[in-house]
């Protein structure tokens, strides 16, 4: 099941469960706006190259749509229009005035230099400038683009609009980003583990852990994580996986990263089948890489108490299933990693002040989202007797439906 199907599942479930008329029902589900664009921009090489870039927008009842951009090669609309219902329901769930957009382009961005990657993103800006702003759409880095990709589209978007350092959060702090940004996925992620786990009596220095995915959000997990006295036993990334059953070195990991790129090879761990990280024994399990990584075949080998879905759409609805059925408890994506979109807006609204934060309160704020919405994720679980995906999913569709009545969305 894909990541639309799966979406579209979920919310049909939490629709069900809240009763909702089947009018709103619709106009939940159908997107905004969706707009397909062709960027053509010169090569280095003098050559033409074309690409189609995609940006939908969701739902803007309860504030302006915010959402990521990626560059990759399988960028495609049904993706693109998923993630944005996603964005949706994940800024309801952490209680920030926003709806949901999502956006990128059908490139390979390590094939592109680094001036044609600017030529691009300044194009794909050019061609959606008037539909995105601070109080309209905020785009945000994504998978393939980062704090200069954001950079380049502030400065093509004020050429129109005049400085607007509102309109893309993610951005360098010197361009108006916050502090404790790139940290707050995976910071994020820390504080829903300490949530979870303290429901349960337990804390993240009792327990072992488990990442696949050693990039931004697994790789900020992990230290911080290791940083409360977590035993990270297993990581991987796209060139292999390696294992300490008596505890990785993360700092020491970090730099090897830093130095050669990737996971494999480090002298502080020994080697393993990437295959077989889901399956060693750990009490949480955190997947902060691709989605579907969970699916039918691997739940069964699964053998985590917790999996905390640090990355989006980790795990297939059949796999939920299984794991449901075995007793694991998951922490959904749309609640367990909305860290970054949380201080995301904690950057706009000090870009609209015009008055920076200082980390710690950046920091402090966050954790206060995250247990707030923990709380009532329980509480909608309990109302319903439902799983925590399940919990999250009512809370954020009830929260949505509720904004788009009171606005009178008959009229």
């Amino acid at each position: 099941m894909n990541a639309l199907e799966a979406t579209n599942l979920y919310f049909k479930r939490a629709v069900q469960l809240l009763k909702l008329d089947p009018k709103v029902e619709r106009s939940l589900m159908i997107p905004f706006r969706e707009i397909k664009v062709e960027c053509t921009i010169p090569k280095d090489d003098g050559t033409l190259a074309s690409y189609i870039g995609f940006r939908v927008q969701h739902d803007n009842a309860r504030g302006p749509m915010k959402g990521g951009i990626r560059y990759h090669p399988e960028v495609e609309l049904n993706e693109v229009n998923a993630l944005a219902q996603l964005m949706t329901w994940k800024s309801a769930v952490a209680n920030i005035p926003y709806g949901g957009a999502k956006g990128g382009i059908g490139c390979n961005p390590r094939e592109l230099s680094p001036t044609e990657l600017e030529r691009l993103t300044r194009v794909f800006t050019q061609k959606i400038h008037d539909v995105i702003g601070p109080h309209l759409d905020i785009p945000a880095p994504d998978m393939g683009t980062n704090s200069q990709t954001m950079a380049w589209i502030l400065d093509e978007y004020s050429k129109f609009h005049g400085h607007t350092p509102g309109v893309v959060t993610g951005k360098p702090v010197d361009l108006g980003g916050s502090l404790g940004r790139e940290a707050a996925t995976g910071r994020g992620v820390l504080f829903a583990t300490e949530a979870l786990l303290k429901d349960h009596n337990l804390s993240i220095r009792d327990q072992s852990f488990v990442v696949q995915g050693f990039g931004n959000v697994g790789s900020w997990a992990s230290k911080l994580i290791h940083e409360q006295g977590g035993k990270v036993k297993a990581v991987s990334d796209v060139t292999g996986a390696i294992k300490n059953n008596a505890g990785i070195d993360i700092t020491a990991l970090t730099e090897h990263v830093r130095k050669t790129g990737g996971v494999k090879g480090f002298e502080g761990a020994e080697n393993l089948d990437p295959q077989a990280l889901l399956a060693e024994d750990c009490d949480v399990l955190i997947p902060a890489a691709l989605g579907g990584v969970i699916n039918e075949e691997t739940a069964k080998d699964v053998r985590a108490k917790f999996i905390v879905e640090a990355a989006n759409h980790p795990t297939d609805p059949v796999a939920d299933e299984i794991l449901e059925k075995r007793g694991v408890i998951i922490l959904p994506d749309i609640y367990a990693n909305c860290g970054g979109v949380t201080v995301s807006y904690f950057e706009w609204v000090q870009n609209i002040q015009g008055f920076p934060w200082e980390e710690e309160k950046v920091n402090a704020n966050l954790k206060k989202y995250m247990e707030n919405a923990y709380l009532n994720i329980k509480d909608l679980c309990n109302t319903h007797n439902c799983s925590p995906r399940m919990g999250a999913f009512t809370l954020g569709v009830q929260r949505v439906a509720k904004a788009t009545l009171l606005r009178g969305w008959e009229a």
